[in-house]
């Protein structure tokens, strides 16, 4: 019909009728490349060596960290290889059952590989039929490792396929939401200043090693747009573009319209807590001990709530709330969450109505006789975002 499928499902079917793809190429050899670029590609060469940071736009670090990811080919063929030996891991491997909160990486890493073609696409892909060879119950897609090469291909073909695929207006499969600008919000987002722990844990691990899980990419982003901030996933986006080693146009604004509900996924009634999300896999909140060292010593019963401490307990920890680490910038999640659900669910049933709204004040000019519709958007600005209580000690409704 001359459009691609929005359908991950409708996706696998149609790959499995074009059969297997054409095996990756063996490496050049010296002798094989012309003599110009052989000459031309010394490490002295000023032309072809890296590029200064300055140079790239970015500003100088004096005394940068070290990115715990190497990047070039030859560290991308060592972690496949690294990971190709557990075999059983590989066969049995299920996104959803991987911790995004681990300590150290509990995925393969090798996304930002595959982003700059440092690994080819082929070759895993290759690799992992061979492992499949002798594991014959092994997992399959969406969940298994061959599933998350097959999502990018979905989204490659989305990208290409869709005009306007990174925004909304425009963008012939994105649903029209009415999010709004708050750009101190959006600062405090990606600065791991929202007063929830494992949300500013997760920002801050992808501000300094340019990586994070992607189930907690799914945290993140969730609560930027639909779960609590309702800013747009454009903006969300922009920012995991900036730091993650693996962005990529397809991918990252795919993913984006996904967890906000615009495209793919339209389940927008579950939504991640920023509390109780976490502790399904670290209720110890280590994550959060590592990532947000100011919150290090707080006992695990509040290391995901700081805030409903008592000021005794704050202080004993060298971490008094609203001083040494935020207030919560949404007071009640649960509520919030609530409210955007409904928000959400008046933006579906204008695009079924055939009269999608892309403003909140849209919203609120078309309820007349102020309806639940002009309450819900107008009680949604920056001013809504605490109530007059901020003190951080009355009991939050369970999250």
């Amino acid at each position: 019909k001359g459009q691609s499928t929005t359908s991950y499902s409708a996706f696998n079917k149609l790959i499995s009728r074009l059969g297997p793809p054409p095996q990756p190429l063996d490496a050049p050899k010296k002798k094989e490349l012309p003599e110009m670029l052989v000459e031309r590609t010394g490490i002295d060469d000023g032309e072809y060596t890296v590029p200064k940071l300055e140079e790239l736009g970015y500003p100088s670090l004096a005394d940068p960290n070290p990115c715990p990811f190497r990047g070039g080919e030859s560290a991308a063929l060592e972690r496949l290889e690294m990971h190709l030996k557990r075999k059983k891991w590989i066969a049995t491997f299920e996104k959803p059952k991987t911790k995004p909160n681990a300590l150290e990486p509990d995925t393969t890493v090798l996304s930002p590989y595959l982003k700059f073609g440092c690994l080819s696409s082929r070759k895993f892909w290759l690799e992992l039929q061979n492992i499949y060879e002798e594991y014959k119950s092994h997992s399959k897609p969406p969940v298994s490792l061959e599933g998350q090469l097959y999502w990018r291909e979905f989204f490659y073909l989305n990208s290409y396929a869709t005009p306007n695929f990174h925004k909304m207006e425009g963008n012939p499969i994105c649903r029209q939401i009415p999010w709004e600008e708050n750009k101190d919000h959006l600062k405090k987002w990606e600065m791991s200043e929202t007063g929830y722990p494992f949300v500013d844990a997760i920002m801050t691990q992808l501000r300094e090693t340019g990586w994070i899980h992607h189930l907690a990419r799914h945290m993140v982003a969730c609560f930027l747009t639909r779960g609590d901030l309702w800013i747009s996933w454009e903006e969300g986006a922009k920012v995991f573009d900036r730091y993650l080693l693996d962005a990529d146009y397809a991918v990252n604004h795919g993913n984006w319209m996904w967890l906000s509900c615009s495209c793919y996924f339209y389940q927008f009634f579950r939504c991640y807590s920023p509390v109780s999300f976490g502790k399904k896999t670290d209720k110890n909140g280590d994550y959060i001990r590592k990532w947000i060292p100011a919150l290090k010593k707080y006992p695990a019963k509040y290391i995901y709530e700081p805030w409903k401490a008592p000021l005794s307990v704050q202080k004993s920890c060298g971490c008094v709330i609203g001083k040494d680490y935020p207030k919560p910038i949404i007071e009640d999640h649960t509520k919030r969450s609530k409210e955007n659900m409904s928000k959400m669910k008046a933006a579906y049933d204008a695009h079924k109505a055939g009269k999608p709204l892309t403003k909140a004040k849209e919203y609120v000019e078309g309820d007349k006789k102020g309806g639940t519709l002009r309450k819900l958007f107008e009680g949604s600005g920056p001013e809504q975002s605490r109530s007059k209580n901020s003190t951080g000690t009355k009991k939050a409704k369970k999250a």
